[in-house]
């Protein structure tokens, strides 16, 4: 009974009980959190390579993969730095390339090296591909490594790929000192001269007929020859990207492009012994933005026109930009003799640093010295220098425009171009010869070789435009 007297005291106790609770928990559940929103901002190339896991994590002991991420190392892949990887890294590129996941990923894990011989990974794949580099690649070591039966001409190709993004933290090492040595290189011989021996050198990655690329956040560094090369590829993003190599280093261009168009390479850091970016012939839209560029030959279109063939390039902006202890800034080289035309470039907001050339229009490049001058070249025109400010080298003059006897540079526009010189007071005057233009400011050093109007030649002569 006395049991029973207490059962509604414990009933209205546990009753409060669980409307306090209740409430509280409707009070959670709709107070308001505050969000901090950062303003977006252009990203930063990456500064160094992350730190290897310690210790590296065990590899699974029965190979197998996720429904849509793919571990080298569960295919067989080592990543010792010495054991051949190549069959692991096609295995899972193969498998990876025929799952019908939207965007399937190849696992490079952080950690581990991994060298892989000259391969080809093709395309089309059924979906999208993710290659996420977090640990190291590497070739073999140098040309006495190198297999004799595999080609010395590059050493990774993506062949035939459609939507590939090539990322992470990781970097790919090109192993190129023992290549920059052979005998035949330029500064092997006296006075830059080449000795006889065999010459090849593989370029460390190569895209070809290949589209919607993205290159991102890798460190790539010491290729033998280029380090990265798109030939007939369309909408090719690069973003966040570091390229070096010793200044020193024979034909290491950064990224060079080859009949590609609607191409991006933003926000990145480019140090070799060639040109950071060099654009050959067939390349249209492509934009340029935020590069930092030194050592090296500079930002280039071109050479064009070599053997007498036909040239077309045209849409070119190069903009927002560092050009530092260079031989070159931004340059346009044409063989004589060649056809087609270079228009439509924009140059703009460039910072130059002790460069040696700043600003360059070169329609007598040669290799050697008995080049002679011919009746056709490469038309150039419509190019606008903006914002362009710095020093440059006394060596040289701070402007050079050396147009075709033929064909002369028309439509040259200069604004806002500011250039002393890096030691000294003397201001160097600038170079022209057949070039035509018009400054839409005074300039520092004053252009007064730049002719105007239209040349008289060009309206006797049929040009012949892309």
């Amino acid at each position: 009974m006395k049991n029973c007297k207490l059962s509604p005291l414990v009933f209205c106790i546990s009753f409060f009980c669980f409307l306090l609770v209740s409430t509280q928990a409707r009070w959670h559940n709709h107070t308001k959190h505050k969000h901090s929103h950062k303003q977006s901002h252009i990203s930063q190339p990456p500064s160094s390579a992350p730190e290897p896991a310690s210790p590296p994590e065990e590899p699974p002991t029965n190979p197998g993969h996720s429904s849509d991420v793919f571990d080298v190392r569960s295919f067989g892949a080592v990543g010792d730095g010495q054991t051949d990887d190549t069959a692991a890294f096609k295995m899972a590129w193969d498998t990876a390339c025929q799952s019908d996941e939207s965007a399937a990923r190849i696992l490079v894990p952080q950690g581990f090296s991994f060298m892989i011989q000259s391969t080809i990974f093709t395309g089309p794949c059924l979906g999208g591909l993710v290659l996420q580099v977090d640990g190291t690649l590497v070739p073999p070591d140098g040309p006495e490594s190198w297999p004799k039966n595999i080609s010395r001409h590059q050493w990774l190709v993506f062949y035939r790929v459609n939507e590939m993004s090539l990322q992470g933290g990781g970097v790919i090492d090109g192993r190129g000192e023992k290549w920059w040595n052979l005998p035949c290189k330029p500064h092997r011989g006296i006075n830059g001269t080449t000795l006889p021996g065999p010459c090849d050198s593989p370029i460390a990655l190569r895209f070809f007929m290949s589209s919607n690329l993205t290159v991102q956040g890798l460190r790539i560094k010491n290729s033998p020859q280029f380090h990265f090369r798109f030939d007939n590829c369309k909408n090719v993003h690069i973003e966040s990207i570091s390229i070096s190599a010793p200044a020193k280093s024979p034909n290491t261009d950064g990224i060079h492009i080859e009949n590609t168009n609607d191409v991006q390479i933003y926000n990145s850091v480019i140090s070799n012994g060639d040109d950071c970016i060099s654009i050959g012939s067939g390349c249209y839209d492509v934009d340029i933005r935020n590069i930092t560029c030194g050592p090296g030959h500079g930002i280039s279109i071109g050479s064009l026109g070599n053997h007498n063939s036909r040239a077309c390039v045209s849409n070119i902006t190069v903009r927002d930009s560092i050009i530092k202890g260079t031989d070159n800034g931004v340059r346009i080289k044409t063989w004589q003799g060649g056809s087609g035309s270079v228009s439509a470039v924009t140059f703009s907001n460039i910072h130059m640093d002790n460069v040696r050339n700043p600003i360059m229009i070169d329609q007598y490049y040669c290799l050697t010295k008995g080049c002679t001058n011919q009746t056709s070249a490469v038309f150039v025109s419509d190019i606008l220098y903006s914002n362009i400010k710095g020093t440059y080298d006394v060596r040289s003059a701070p402007m050079h425009f050396a147009c075709s006897d033929a064909l002369p540079c028309t439509n040259l526009t200069l604004s806002e171009v500011e250039l002393l010189p890096a030691v000294g007071d003397t201001v160097s005057d600038p170079y022209c010869w057949n070039a035509y233009g018009e400054l839409q400011t005074l300039t520092i050093p004053p252009v007064s070789c730049l002719l105007d109007g239209v040349p008289r030649s060009l309206l006797d002569t049929y040009v012949e435009r892309c």
